[in-house]
């Protein structure tokens, strides 16, 4: 891969970081219950608010990265639940979020212990200079798990 343009720090949006990626939810306890006993995220925080339920998850050891559940009434539809991130591609808007980790072999089979869908065993992709896997939640949402291989820049 190659290496990253120059960061381009005289922007007006130079201090642009990741924060969080939202999730809304028709059973906030249930989604947030699975995050934490199948993914070991925590719970950062939580609150009530706009006649919702809102929390933040981070994973084990990332205080950095965060998923906002939003549960509570008002969903008028539900994102369908697809076993194939082929499938998932045919679509628009935000497929899936990524969670980097060491060992994308290891994960996988611990998370498939845990009872976690598996939509795309471990592959390689040496463009990217990365091993990938995806796995869902019960909600349809799609995680991406990705190992930086030799070279792996981004």
């Amino acid at each position: 891969m190659p290496a990253n343009p120059p960061k381009n720090s005289s922007s007006p949006f130079a201090s642009f970081r990741g924060h969080h990626v939202g999730l809304r939810v028709k059973d906030f306890e249930a989604a947030k219950d699975w995050y934490i006993e199948k993914l070991d995220f925590r719970v950062l925080h939580s609150w009530e608010g706009m006649n919702m339920f809102w929390a933040y998850l981070s994973p084990a050891a990332d205080d950095d990265f965060h998923i906002e559940i939003m549960g509570g009434p008002g969903v008028e539809r539900e994102a369908p639940v697809l076993d194939s991130v082929h499938e998932s591609l045919a679509g628009t808007g935000i497929l899936h979020f990524c969670l980097e980790v060491e060992n994308v072999e290891a994960a996988l089979a611990e998370l498939t212990n845990r009872g976690v869908a598996v939509v795309l065993p471990v592959i390689e992709n040496p463009d990217i200079n990365r091993k990938l896997a995806f796995v869902r939640d019960p909600w349809g949402n799609m995680i991406e798990l990705s190992e930086r291989t030799s070279g792996g820049l981004a």
